[in-house]
């Protein structure tokens, strides 16, 4: 499964799609040059439990790493999994 990136003007999503079937994604906003805001997390019940809402936020993670941004995890689950991975912690705002 490939995750894919859009962003479109200041909003952002990582997604998986299948059969053009959207089955997770991870959207943000960009606030100014250097702030990510992550808003929304979801994972479709077909990869429930393959840990791909935390691939999501890695790769969120790893494009905030890459334009030199922080992240503001305003979705829960985005929350958590900061709170959780000590090696996110270089990008969180």
């Amino acid at each position: 499964m490939e995750i894919q990136h859009s962003l479109t003007g200041t909003n952002g999503v990582f997604f998986i799609e299948e059969n053009g079937e959207r089955l997770a994604e991870m959207t943000y906003r960009v606030s100014g040059p250097t702030k990510m805001i992550i808003d929304h997390t979801e994972v479709s019940k077909k990869l429930a439990g393959k840990g791909i809402g935390k691939q999501l936020v890695a790769k969120g993670v790893e494009h905030a790493r890459e334009n030199g941004m922080k992240v503001l995890p305003l979705c829960s689950f985005a929350k958590s999994l900061f709170d959780k991975v000590p090696e996110f912690s270089d990008v969180l705002f």
